[in-house]
C-alpha cells in the first residue's frame, strides 16, 4: 500500500429516453422500484501498479453487481491514480486528475495523505479499499440517509460521437452553511482489464469495476427554489470506449466538506 478534471459544452437539446430519478426517501419495509432507490456513491482510488489493489478492485465489482439492500443503488466510481506509474508499470487508466481529486479528499477527510487502495463512501468516510466488512457496514449506513432528488436524461447523439445529457437537481436541503453544492457528470466503463507485464502485479490479468473515463463539473446547485439546478451538457465519447459498457453518473457534492448530497446513474444508449 503506497502512502502518500477537455471541458464540457453547454448545449440545448430535447429530452428523450427514460430519466433516472432518485428521490430523497424510500420505504424501508418493502422492495421499491429502481426509480426510488437511495443512491450511495462509492469511489475507489486504485492503481494497476499496486499489489494491494486487485482485491479492492474485485470487492468494488462485487458490491456494484450485488444487492446489499433492495432500497439502495450503489454507484461505483473506480479512479486510477498516477503516482504508481514510475515503478515499472504505467496504468493505462490512470490520470493526474484522479490523483488530484484524491488529494482533495486527503485534506477534507483529515487522513493527511493519499494511498491505495482507498475507498470513499458518499464523500464522507474513507478506509482501506479491500476491507470488505468495513465497506458493507459503511455503505449500508449511508443508504439510510436522505438524499436530494437528482435526474439525468440522455439526449440524441445524432451520430456525433458525443453523449448529450440533460440534468436536473431538486431542492437543496440539509446543506452545510457556507459551502457550495457542485454538480458533476462522470462517464464510467465496465468490463475493462489489463494483462500486466511489469511492476508489482507482473503476470496478472487485472479486471476492474466501473472505471472513470471522464469527470467534469457542469455547474452549481443554488439554494433557492424547488429546482436548484437544470442544465444540458455534452461530452465526447471516445471510439475505444465500448458503448454497451458505458454509464453516465450525475452527482451533487459539497466543495468543502466533500459530502455527496444526491446522485443518479443511467446506462448510455447505443
Amino acid at each position: 500500500m503506497k502512502q502518500l478534471l477537455a471541458g464540457f459544452t453547454l448545449i440545448s437539446l430535447s429530452m428523450v429516453g427514460a430519466p433516472a430519478l432518485i428521490r430523497p426517501t424510500a420505504p424501508a419495509s418493502s422492495r421499491t422500484p429502481e426509480t426510488t432507490r437511495i443512491p450511495v456513491v462509492v469511489e475507489l482510488f486504485t492503481s494497476e501498479g499496486c499489489s494491494s489493489c486487485p482485491p479492492a478492485d474485485a470487492l468494488l465489482a462485487r458490491l456494484a453487481e450485488g444487492q446489499l439492500d433492495a432500497n439502495m443503488q450503489l454507484i461505483a466510481l473506480e479512479e486510477h491514480v498516477d503516482y504508481w506509474n514510475d515503478l515499472g508499470w504505467i496504468d493505462p487508466f490512470s490520470s493526474r486528475e484522479w490523483t488530484s481529486r484524491q488529494y482533495v479528499y486527503a485534506g477534507a477527510l483529515g487522513n493527511g495523505n493519499a494511498y491505495t487502495p482507498q475507498m470513499v463512501v458518499d464523500g464522507t468516510v474513507e478506509f482501506v479499499g479491500s476491507h470488505s466488512q468495513k465497506a458493507r457496514e459503511t455503505i449500508l449506513k449511508a443508504a439510510v440517509k436522505t438524499k436530494i432528488p437528482v435526474m439525468l436524461v440522455q439526449g440524441s447523439t445524432n451520430g456525433t460521437g458525443k453523449g448529450n445529457f440533460s440534468a436536473k437537481v431538486g431542492k437543496l436541503e440539509g446543506t452545510t452553511k457556507g459551502d457550495t453544492a457542485e454538480v458533476w457528470l462522470a462517464i464510467t466503463e465496465t468490463g475493462l482489464h489489463s494483462a500486466v507485464t511489469r511492476g508489482e502485479n507482473a503476470g496478472e490479468d487485472l479486471h476492474h469495476a466501473a472505471i472513470v473515463r471522464s469527470m467534469r463539473k457542469i455547474g452549481e446547485a443554488k439554494a433557492d427554489g424547488e429546482i436548484s439546478f437544470a442544465g444540458d451538457a455534452s461530452v465526447s465519447l471516445q471510439k475505444e470506449w465500448k458503448r454497451e459498457n458505458l454509464r453516465a453518473v450525475l452527482f451533487v457534492q459539497e466543495k468543502k466538506s466533500r459530502r455527496i448530497l444526491g446522485a443518479a446513474e443511467i446506462h448510455i444508449a447505443l
